[in-house]
């Protein structure tokens, strides 16, 4: 089992902001960089970075709409970490009552 996307994917959802992010694309999907501003109360800079953190693990992708950058969800780095992680937890011993 190979760990080099899982490990990416782990590091960008390691921030509450990000994993924030996440959350909501996962359920309103094509969101506008400025619609986060007020959400999680920090600047356009700052939510701009996390989402090139995101968009570098594979989890976002863009789309231009004019001047405005709309974000969506990618689930199959998600799915593939679920997997993983599923894989751990049925290989991981039953500890003895």
């Amino acid at each position: 089992m190979l760990w080099g996307v899982e490990t990416e994917v782990l590091r960008a959802l390691a921030h509450p902001v990000r994993l924030g992010i996440v959350r909501r694309l996962a359920t309103e999907p094509d969101i506008c960089a400025c619609d986060f501003t007020d959400e999680f109360e920090v600047s356009q800079p700052t939510i701009s970075a996390h989402l090139k953190v995101l968009r570098e693990a594979g989890l976002v992708t863009t789309r231009r709409e004019g001047t405005t950058i709309c974000y969506s969800l990618v689930p199959g780095p998600l799915a593939a970490l679920a997997d993983s992680i599923a894989a751990l937890a049925r290989a991981a011993p039953v500890p003895a009552s």
